[in-house]
């Protein structure tokens, strides 16, 4: 007998979710910079930093940006921020973050939600998604190719003696 997967849905982050959404969002993209972008914990904790400050300058109440809990079944199991912005002369919703709790993962979560992402997109008469990711993240990337998505560009690093 097959387990029927939970129906998940998107709901917009509260007021009082957001600061620990934002640490663990900074958290995880100065871990990404640091592992897969070869900059020092310093370097990149600072890159982190800068970089939320810069895209959020106010906080959830930024224009353009949505931040979701992502629910399973009525269970919290991840986060979603999306956000319109102009990319070669056209509107696209770009993925800031997806990131799904460590004891959810590996049970399609994030490709469900890769789809609620687009249903929103098309619910805004937007026909484009785009996103960046680490080079080494290749279960992420696994997943977005998965999904259809193609590399738009890529930039690569050689450490030298």
């Amino acid at each position: 007998m097959t387990r029927a997967q939970p129906t998940l849905r998107l709901r917009p982050i509260s007021a009082e979710e957001f600061p620990g959404f934002m640490a663990a969002s900074k958290a995880g993209y100065a871990d990404g910079i640091e592992a897969h972008g070869g900059q020092s914990h310093a370097a990149a904790q600072q890159k982190a930093e800068a970089d939320m400050a810069s895209v959020l300058p106010a906080g959830l109440d930024t224009p353009g940006h949505s931040i979701f809990v992502i629910e399973a079944d009525g269970i919290e199991v991840g986060r979603l921020w999306l956000a319109e912005r102009t990319s070669g002369g056209r509107q696209a919703l770009f993925v800031y973050d997806l990131s799904i709790d460590p004891e959810f993962q590996g049970r399609g979560h994030g490709r469900a939600a890769m789809l609620l992402a687009e249903d929103e997109a098309r619910a805004r008469g937007l026909v484009r998604i785009e996103l960046n990711v680490f080079g080494g993240n290749a279960v992420a990337r696994g997943l977005y190719r998965s999904l259809g998505y193609v590399e738009t560009s890529a930039q690569m690093a050689k450490e030298l003696d």
